[in-house]
C-alpha cells in the first residue's frame, strides 16, 4: 500500500509541474537558450538572468513531454536565487541521480527528486535532463 500511495504521489507532483509549470514563459533582453533532444522531439528555450554570480530570475518555454516539462519547472524552481556554483552543483545531483546514483544532496532538489525513478527507464532520461543542460550551458555562456 505504501508504495502505490508514493507511486500516486510521484504522479500527482510530476503532473502538476506538467500542467501548471512554474517560471514558464520568456525574460526579456536576456539571450535564449534553446536545446533540443532529437529523440523525442523535446525543445526548450531557456533564459536565465543573473546579477554577478547569483540566478535572479529564470524562465523556460518550448514543446515537451511531461516529463521534460515537469523537470524544467522543478529545475527553475531548484536554482532560482542560487549562485552559478551552487546551480551547476544541483545539476550534477540530478544528473546522477536519473542515472540511478544516490546522494544526500538530492533532498536540496526540491520537488527534481520526485524525478529519481526516471531512472528506472533509460530512455526518459534526456527528456529529465533536456532543461538542466541547458541551464549548465546558460551559465557556461555567461561565464563563471
Amino acid at each position: 500500500m505504501a508504495l502505490s500511495r508514493l507511486d500516486s504521489l510521484y504522479m500527482a507532483v510530476v503532473a502538476d509541474h506538467s500542467k501548471n509549470p512554474h517560471h514558464h514563459g520568456f525574460l526579456e533582453d536576456v539571450e535564449q537558450i534553446q536545446l533540443n533532444n532529437p529523440t523525442c522531439g523535446d525543445v526548450i528555450s531557456l533564459s536565465v538572468k543573473f546579477d554577478g554570480d547569483k540566478i535572479t530570475d529564470i524562465a523556460f518555454a518550448g514543446d515537451g513531454c511531461t516529463i521534460s516539462t515537469a523537470s524544467s519547472s522543478m529545475m527553475t524552481d531548484a536554482v532560482l536565487g542560487k549562485s552559478k556554483e551552487e546551480a551547476l552543483a544541483l545539476a550534477d545531483v540530478f544528473s546522477n541521480m536519473v542515472q540511478g546514483a544516490k546522494d544526500p544532496a538530492q533532498k536540496d532538489l526540491g520537488d527534481a527528486e520526485f524525478l529519481a525513478g526516471v531512472s528506472k527507464f533509460p530512455q526518459r532520461i534526456k527528456c529529465a535532463t533536456l532543461s538542466w543542460n541547458a541551464l549548465k550551458k546558460a551559465i557556461e555562456r555567461d561565464g563563471k
